[in-house]
């Protein structure tokens, strides 16, 4: 601790609070104790310091120490901020992975109060809220038979797994992708593709050429992510190569601009700089657009967009010609409209005269709306079109999964201007922490492979529990009993989930996506109160830490084969056609991956009579299938259920 040097511009009061936290850890720690301090220690993922971290050679605990100088009471927020801390060492950092965590957050000058240490299963306390002479006493009680290396334990490696709205915020404050994301396969596959698709715009801009590149990846392996960060590196409209992120999910584009906005708000108030919100949400408008805006803004103005390169996330669920033609005729009065949405994107981009680059981010399996037209529509639209066009594709992109018509792959493996290679797919997903097996057990319980789903669901018992349950006050409680911190549980449906209705799970009723996932636990509103309910449509691309997951009649397992419904009127009707049967197996495909560290799926007792529309056989063999895949049922008696 004898260096009072920063990398960082600090403020008088800063340095001030420094000296003086040192100094507190001087008068704490035992003579007898060999440790080292750790000030200022960078959580690059959060974007935030932990203000002290304590450990050492006789000392098997990792201390997460959080000062308030002057302090003269506990703030939830604050208990929180260090419960995260703590959280994301043991999560994250490989160092902590076998060390008991501990948060303590410091109010100096705070009564005393009782000291109980409590440990969950993965050896991370639970806050200890102490003032001074109860660190003294927490430090110098704690056992020393143990051992830490701390120069090893520094250079561990740091392996974070963000979400979509943390990764968006952090390398919109300018962080990097290696920062933020696993430092082992997954992050360099991302910075390896993110670095080819910058070399394929560098070289269509300097030799004026028009490219469409085509980036796959294995589910949760960061599509996403590579858009976003090829985006922010070009995201300055003083640039020729400026860029815009563009996507179709509506929910999503509205989380990740007010996710950007609050932030970019919230760091100007730390800096002393004032930023309104209005003038923050124009920024992040320019960075992270709809889709539909930007095609729209073809149709009343004839010049080419400002940008040069756009990236289009889930390309693949760009409409069809059928379904574009009649939403232009109805909604936007344009008759005479004949292309599908990727031909009139590639319409809109080829105006510009010297070069382009369309970026196409393109996943499969979570079709789950009508009159997506795939990735095949886009390569056709150049095809048929725009012969001038050359095409980057993944040697991936030709694999079954992408359901390219025999026409295509033959073009692909023809043209001289198609350009294949390995740097554009993604291989390694990062989605779950906890589990990377949880989307192949859920496409194993879809697909009613029952020994595939029970060898799946024993693996992932220990790190990713998943409960069924048939009584929703003892689902709510098990989430909220399952979150630490500010880790985030919410309640998701299918939209067809009508009949859940009875339990005050209304999915006619919309959850609002801002609300639902970035306001906090003190907001009704939000996913916290476990009251709005989130359909695939909120939730398709965003992530929960823990859900609740409703389970209706909609989709329901009848002689062994599930038999698909729709609600209409008094009474649920036949799903007949094959591809909404699809979209409709593909919205619990959605609803069942959205938990990155755990889920209770809640499946109602039926009620008839009286109510024809919830008998029993309409629920009963879905639970019984869900219990003969593994699940362990939570029985009412068996959790608190207090709020």
């Amino acid at each position: 601790m004898g260096s009072t040097s920063s990398g960082f511009a600090v403020e008088l009061e800063q340095n001030n609070a420094w000296r003086d936290e040192i100094t507190i850890l001087k008068s704490v720690i035992p003579d007898n104790l060999q440790s080292s301090v750790f000030m200022e220690f960078d959580i690059p993922r959060m974007g935030h310091r932990i203000d002290a971290l304590l450990l050492g050679p006789n000392f098997p605990y990792v201390l997460v120490l959080e000062f308030k100088v002057g302090a003269t009471h506990f703030n939830k927020a604050d208990i929180n901020q260090v419960y995260d801390y703590a959280l994301e060492l043991k999560n994250f950092h490989k160092g902590s992975h076998d060390a008991r965590v501990i948060p303590i957050l410091i109010a100096t000058n705070a009564s005393d109060t009782a000291i109980n240490l409590k440990y969950s299963d993965d050896g991370v306390a639970e806050p200890a809220c102490v003032n001074l002479n109860g660190l003294r006493t927490l430090v110098h009680s704690l056992n020393l038979h143990g051992f830490i290396d701390a120069d090893e334990w520094e250079r561990a490696p740091y392996q974070p797994t963000p979400t979509i709205i943390e990764a968006a915020r952090a390398l919109y404050g300018n962080q990097r992708v290696r920062d933020i994301t696993r430092s082992e396969g997954g992050s360099r596959n991302i910075e390896v593709t993110s670095g080819m698709v910058s070399d394929i715009i560098a070289d269509s801009m300097n030799n004026s050429k028009k490219t469409i590149i085509f980036v796959t990846g294995v589910p949760g392996a960061g599509k996403t992510l590579v858009g976003l960060n090829i985006a922010n590196q070009k995201r300055s409209e003083d640039k020729l190569d400026h860029a815009v992120f563009l996507s179709g999910n509506g929910p999503l584009v509205e989380v990740l601009q007010e996710a950007l906005a609050r932030d970019e708000v919230s760091r100007g108030g730390e800096s002393g700089r004032r930023v309104t919100k209005s003038d923050a949400k124009i920024r992040t408008k320019a960075f992270i657009q709809n889709i539909h805006h930007f095609r729209d803004q073809a149709l009343i103005d004839n010049n080419p967009p400002s940008e040069h390169v756009v990236i289009f996330d889930e390309a693949q669920r760009a409409w069809d010609k059928p379904s574009t033609v009649d939403f232009m005729k109805r909604k936007k009065g344009h008759a005479g409209f004949e292309w599908s949405e990727s031909e009139y994107l590639i319409s809109y981009m080829d105006r510009h005269r010297d070069w382009a680059v369309i970026v196409c981010l393109v996943g499969g399996g979570q079709e789950i709306n009508k009159g997506e037209a795939g990735i095949a529509e886009w390569i056709e639209s150049v095809k048929r079109s725009y012969p001038d066009w050359h095409v980057a594709i993944s040697d991936r992109l030709q694999d079954s999964e992408y359901a390219l018509p025999e026409s295509v792959d033959e073009w692909l493996d023809g043209s001289p201007m198609v350009a294949k290679t390995t740097e554009l797919h993604l291989a390694v997903s990062m989605r779950s922490f906890r589990a990377e097996k949880v989307s192949n057990f859920v496409k194993s319980l879809l697909d009613l492979d029952k020994a595939a789903a029970r060898g799946l669901q024993a693996e992932l018992s220990s790190k990713y529990p998943i409960y069924v349950t048939r009584d929703l006050a003892a689902a709510k409680s098990w989430v909220r009993s399952r979150a630490r911190g500010t880790e985030r549980y919410g309640m998701v449906a299918s939209s067809k989930a009508m009949r859940l209705k009875p339990f005050a799970i209304d999915v006619a009723s919309d959850a609002k996506p801002i609300h639902y996932f970035l306001d906090s636990e003190e907001d009704v509103r939000s996913s916290y109160f476990l009251e709005a309910v989130a359909t695939e449509f909120q939730v398709q691309g965003l992530e929960l830490d823990w859900a609740l997951v409703g389970w209706d009649a909609d989709l329901r397992l009848q002689q062994g084969e599930w038999s698909y419904h729709d609600f209409r009127g008094k009474k649920w009707q036949n799903v007949n056609k094959p591809i909404n049967r699809e979209y409709l197996k593909n919205a619990y495909r959605v609803l069942l991956t959205r938990a990155r560290q755990g889920m209770v799926i809640f499946v109602p007792h039926g009620n008839y009579p009286p109510d024809t529309s919830r008998q029993s056989d309409f629920y009963d063999e879905t639970f019984e299938y869900l219990r003969s895949i593994g699940l362990s049922e939570i029985e009412t008696s068996n959790i608190d259920l207090g709020y």
